[in-house]
């Protein structure tokens, strides 16, 4: 239902942010006047926000962290932005660096770097290069509809596995499952590991905070269906969201665990920067009876703020009701017998670095 204020967020199907704000980087703000007409009140005189999408041609790929709270050192994104639309994604804020809003713009106006395997080759084939695992889908989902056509992740897949460079894959899409040729080979050399993002089991809850991703029961289908081809995988139940979808955790990996997944992991929601404002204004649209409640949990969890960026918490939270969490899923965890997501061991012995294209073909 549409606000009587046009100026103000509202719910938009089928999109997770409610407002469009400028990014923190910008200069110059904008705001909508109502000129007495009415006319911004009318349905049909507010278009839904289109899908766009740009190409770009990437300098680079390969990302790399030293943060000591994620588990991987290297990672490659094909897309900005992301069009599941979940209105919690700590990747939101990136958009700011191209002029763009964290809002709506994040999950309708993308950027495909159209160049990424041939760049990525590059990469690989300089000298001196040491291969460890590449987490693909670090910041934004590899698997997101618009892969569908631009088929990037493939392509990147593709290159890996021939020249036998391990990776993981993070996503909360099913479409993985079209690319399980590609994994099923990588897993029999130890050159994949795939986590699916589960973090609520009610279909509901899930259409609103993560409106264009999988829904909960398909993403444990699609668990099944990479256990069953012999792709190592693994759940992710993040992030946990404080009185909002934490009551779903020990359910989540119980069907996960009978659906094949054989190591987890979670995280507690992160609101960086202009992440704040989109949440809270979700939540008052979404959750308005609970809302106060939610925040106050998620302050206890960062020290009083809404977000605290030190690496030694902001994964997990800190206080009484993280521990609590933490409790939980460690009781969980032993009742199923999952493993950790940082036990995992792939093989990069066996990297062979991809030549680089020749009209001339390759002689030896």
């Amino acid at each position: 239902m549409q606000p009587t204020d046009p100026t103000a967020p509202y719910a938009r199907k089928g999109r997770g942010a409610a407002s469009n704000p400028e990014g923190r980087f910008e200069v110059t703000r904008h705001q909508a006047e109502d000129d007495g007409w009415q006319s911004l009140l009318l349905d049909e005189n507010i278009p839904r926000p289109r899908t766009e999408v740009t190409e770009e041609r990437a300098r680079s790929v390969i990302s790399r962290n030293d943060s000591p709270d994620i588990g991987f050192d290297q990672a490659i994104n094909p897309y900005r932005g992301c069009e599941h639309g979940c209105i919690y994604c700590y990747a939101r804020p990136s958009h700011g660096y191209l002029n763009l809003s964290p809002g709506l713009d994040f999950e309708t106006r993308l950027r495909a770097k159209t160049n990424l395997a041939e760049v990525l080759r590059a990469e690989l084939s300089k000298r001196g290069y040491v291969p460890s695992p590449i987490n693909i889908g670090s910041n934004t989902d590899p698997y997101q509809p618009v892969e569908k056509r631009w088929r990037l992740t493939r392509a990147a897949l593709e290159l890996l596995a021939d020249c036998h460079h391990p990776c993981t894959i993070v996503t909360k899409n099913a479409l993985v499952e079209r690319d399980m040729d590609l994994l099923a080979a990588m897993a029999r050399e130890d050159l994949v590991q795939v986590f699916i993002s589960v973090n609520a089991l009610d279909n509901h809850l899930a259409a609103k905070l993560e409106p264009r991703a999988s829904a909960p029961h398909r993403r444990i289908r699609t668990i099944r269906a990479l256990s069953d081809a012999g792709i190592p995988v693994g759940v992710l139940v993040a992030p946990i969201i404080p009185a909002l979808n934490d009551a779903d955790m020990e359910a989540v990996l119980e069907q996960a665990h009978a659906a094949g997944a054989r190591c987890a992991g979670y995280t507690v929601v992160r609101l960086p920067y202009e992440l704040k404002t989109l949440f809270r204004e979700w939540l008052a649209l979404h959750a308005p009876q609970r809302a106060n409640h939610v925040m106050s949990l998620v302050q206890q969890m960062n020290g009083g703020r809404d977000y605290d960026s030190d690496f030694r918490t902001r994964m997990r939270g800190q206080g009484v009701f993280a521990q609590l969490l933490r409790r939980r899923f460690e009781v969980a965890c032993r009742k199923h017998g999952f493993g950790r997501a940082r036990d995992l061991k792939l093989d990069a012995s066996s990297f062979v670095p991809p030549r680089e294209a020749s009209p001339q073909g390759v002689l030896f």
